[in-house]
């Protein structure tokens, strides 16, 4: 008998445990499901420009899959993650600084600002990084910083 509790407990334990690592970061923008920045290599926007990446060549990093277009771009992102991820958990920068709102983007609409990926919203004749130049992207940066701290304790 108690073998038999010890072993349901054990059980429950790691129930609990796969599904809580299981669970997507709710901050992040991840309309593909899992994938962050819609299946782009996160290295590739620091490089020439943005390329979709290979599933084959991936990494689950904060429980987040990011698919890269070379081995390289993969072995470059693990060796420091934080500085490859999208500002704001990939969503549009604009719309962060000047709503404190989660909007979505457009992948290759990107700047590489204070050695951050700033991905930006750009359909329907609307072009937000054209905005974030013109408006003041400093300013915007720094509003768009507070504005995503007040949605983290949220």
């Amino acid at each position: 008998m108690k073998l038999t509790k010890f072993l349901l407990c054990l059980f429950t334990i790691l129930c609990w445990s796969t599904l809580s690592y299981s669970q997507l970061p709710s901050d992040m923008n991840l309309e593909k499901g899992e994938i962050a920045i819609g299946g782009y290599d996160p290295v590739s926007y620091f490089l020439d420009s943005p390329e979709e990446g290979d599933k084959h060549i991936s990494v689950i990093h904060k429980g987040v899959h990011y698919y890269f277009a070379s081995h390289k771009n993969r072995e470059t992102f693990k060796e420091n993650p934080d500085k490859y991820i999208p500002a704001y958990g990939g969503w549009c920068a604009y719309a962060m600084g000047a709503k404190g709102e989660k909007v979505e983007v457009n992948y290759e609409t990107y700047k590489i600002q204070n050695g951050r990926l700033m991905l930006y919203y750009n359909k329907f004749f609307t072009n937000t990084l054209e905005d974030w130049n013109k408006e003041g992207a400093d300013r915007l940066e720094e509003a768009a910083d507070r504005n995503w701290k007040k949605l983290l304790i949220e």
